[in-house]
């Protein structure tokens, strides 16, 4: 079983570290809200009752109505505040008999699990519950809140009963509720009889639910029959291909216009799809001459790379130039002197 929370059982000295895990669970069976027509799920939305406007989950605040109407409004950060308790331990604080718990108190059910090295202080507390028909009176804080609760024996487990607070029991409060005054002798001799007739020990296994039951069988009827109803999905709606393709090349031109610091025409005129590939192209190109550029005077200013500028001019025609005529120059300067 998984267990839900992790502590000790603190009753004198004694210390029994357990886990608790839930003892109870419903069986009941989830429906969604559908269409009747398609079986479409039925969404809701949460809407703010002023301006109409859907409200986001992160702008949802707790609030408390006063008497007059109006609401405090308590943020996250003013619950983050509040001095929650975390305690881990289950603190007994005295033991009771059984029958003076009335039963209405009890509110959520637990097993508690001995912690592999805490057998023998966990046997000893059970025992102690099992021998003296007492229940174990405790406070623990579950889910960061406080409560009243019993320890009580059950198939050799310590079960944990949460109980709840006094003010959380209503009080019975009806227009007619009649007393024992006028009944006569022979009615609550036959009643007693009938009672006494009526008589057995209660074994819970005995008793199923009829409701759930048949509608598993109608459910399962209608399947086997084929009567069900398939949802269509709705298409996805990925907006028109040219627009996500002139949305593109926008994002693309003003990249490049970002990079080489020159005018988005992307954005004066977004229609023209050329325009991305136009300035793509150019600004390559600018990007490749200006990356070949400086390779090619470093090589003419060495004396052993000048034998391999020949091999260059064809791929690098513009840079090649300028370094011919500067070696032609330099050649024919000392024929004119002399």
């Amino acid at each position: 079983m998984r267990a839900i929370w992790k502590g000790a059982v603190s009753f004198g000295l004694v210390n029994v570290p357990v886990k608790v895990a839930a003892a109870t669970g419903t069986q009941n069976i989830k429906f969604h809200q559908v269409h009747a027509e398609d079986g479409g799920r039925i969404k809701y939305q949460r809407v703010c009752s002023i301006d109409g406007e859907e409200v986001a989950y992160k702008d949802i605040s707790k609030g408390y109505e006063t008497e007059d109407g109006a609401f405090v409004v308590l943020t996250d950060e003013d619950m983050a505040a509040l001095p929650l308790s975390s305690s881990r331990e289950i603190d007994v604080l005295h033991f009771v008999p059984a029958d003076q718990v009335d039963p209405i108190l009890f509110d959520s059910s637990y097993y508690l699990q001995p912690d592999s090295a805490a057998a023998k202080p966990y046997a000893l507390l059970r025992e102690a519950l099992s021998e003296s028909n007492l229940l174990a009176v405790v406070k623990v804080a579950l889910r960061q809140r406080e409560s009243l609760a019993v320890l009580r024996v059950r198939d050799d487990v310590i079960c944990l009963h949460t109980l709840l607070w006094p003010d959380e029991v209503r009080q019975p409060d009806f227009e007619v509720l009649p007393g024992g005054e006028g009944l006569r002798p022979a009615e609550l001799a036959m009643a007693a009889s009938l009672v006494e007739s009526m008589t057995s020990d209660f074994d819970p296994a005995e008793f199923t639910d009829g409701y759930t039951a048949a509608v598993h069988e109608l459910i399962e009827a209608k399947v086997s029959s084929g009567d069900v109803t398939q949802p269509v999905t709705p298409p996805a709606d990925d907006g028109d291909g040219d627009a996500q393709v002139l949305d593109l090349l926008t994002a693309l031109q003003r990249s490049v216009d970002r990079r080489t610091g020159g005018a988005s025409d992307a954005e004066a005129a977004p229609e023209k799809p050329a325009t991305a590939k136009s300035a793509t192209t150019k600004a390559a190109t600018t990007k490749a001459a200006t990356t070949k550029k400086a390779p090619a005077t470093k090589a003419a200013a060495k004396k052993p790379a000048s034998k391999k500028a020949p091999a260059k001019k064809a791929a690098d025609k513009p840079a090649a130039k300028p370094a011919a005529e500067k070696t032609a120059a330099k050649k024919s300067a000392p024929r004119r002197s002399a």
